[in-house]
């Protein structure tokens, strides 16, 4: 793109964040990122999302702002209380951020706002476009109220994007860490039956996708995702990337036990399509199972 844009990123140190960061930063950008403790450079700005503080006029000088922050909802069971935090940190700083933005006419004109497929539960073999209603899940709540925060930067005539990622790929782990230790020692674990619908896009895609969408005209919830396939398909084509010479199911029943209600994240079927990212003309650099499994496994696009 020509010219470089001023962008403020929350959550800039998960692994999108991490990899956003520095994308952007490749491509010309000027990038700022929230902090929760005290500023220790130029590239920084202060915020405490729980106290509902931040650098209103550091954030003003910016172009647009996106917001990946919010605790692991895999890293740890998903106990009353943990549920409460995934919420809270959610809710909290996307909160922050559009009365943030909606207070100053100086300000950012532009929010993409993390969001998630879980937003339509299991859904089988239905196609998903960003039309669809939302689910009856915690997952599907978690989105409803993540996105119903941002409502007043909306209100204010900001452009709010609502990201609905779908399954993240990389070989830093992520949604893949607990299939890679298995498939670099030559096996291949399939979740459940297999059948459920996966909707994935890998790493470097999905930060293609956010800066695209700082300048495309989009508004409103888009599916991040390059497309959906049968967890039994992507987890072939991992396996012969990886050279994996065994396929081990692990009964759904164990999945439910390891991971509790995480479990519906990785069972549950969710053919998500991603209709308004293809239609303002985003296209994958990864955009089969076996392009993202070869890039997954060595680094370099398959052939």
């Amino acid at each position: 793109m020509s010219g470089g844009m001023r962008v403020v990123v929350a959550g800039s140190s998960g692994l999108i964040g991490t990899a956003l960061v520095r994308h952007l930063t490749d491509r010309g950008h000027e990038v700022r990122r929230l902090v929760r403790r005290s500023p220790r450079g130029g590239d920084e700005i202060g915020w405490d999302p729980v106290a509902g503080t931040i650098d209103a006029d550091a954030v003003a000088a910016a172009d647009a702002m996106v917001d990946l922050a919010g605790v692991n909802v895999g890293s740890r069971p998903l106990t009353p209380a943990r549920k409460r935090e995934v919420v809270a940190s959610r809710v909290q700083t996307a909160g922050l951020l559009a009365r943030t933005l909606a207070a100053r006419d100086d300000g950012p004109r532009v929010l993409l706002q993390a969001s998630g497929i879980g937003a339509y539960g299991d859904r089988g073999d239905t196609v998903l476009t960003e039309q669809e209603p939302l689910g009856r899940t915690f997952f599907s709540d978690v989105v409803r109220r993540w996105e119903d925060a941002t409502r007043p930067a909306e209100d204010a005539g900001v452009r709010v994007v609502h990201l609905r990622t779908g399954v993240v790929l990389s070989p830093e782990g992520g949604a893949l860490g607990r299939l890679l230790l298995p498939l670099r020692a030559g096996v291949a674990t399939r979740l459940g039956d297999g059948r459920q619908f996966w909707s994935w896009i890998s790493l470097p895609d999905e930060v293609a996708a956010i800066e695209h969408l700082l300048t495309a005209p989009v508004h409103g919830p888009a599916n991040l995702v390059a497309r959906a396939d049968r967890h039994a398909v992507l987890l072939d084509a991992l396996r012969r990337a990886f050279g994996a010479r065994l396929t081990v199911p692990v009964p759904a029943a164990a999945v439910r036990v390891a991971l509790g209600d995480f479990s519906s994240e990785v069972l549950g079927s969710i053919r998500a399509d991603p209709h308004v990212l293809r239609e303002s003309g985003f296209v994958p650099q990864h955009g089969t199972p076996d392009e993202v499994a070869r890039w997954v496994r060595t680094g370099r696009p398959a052939p």
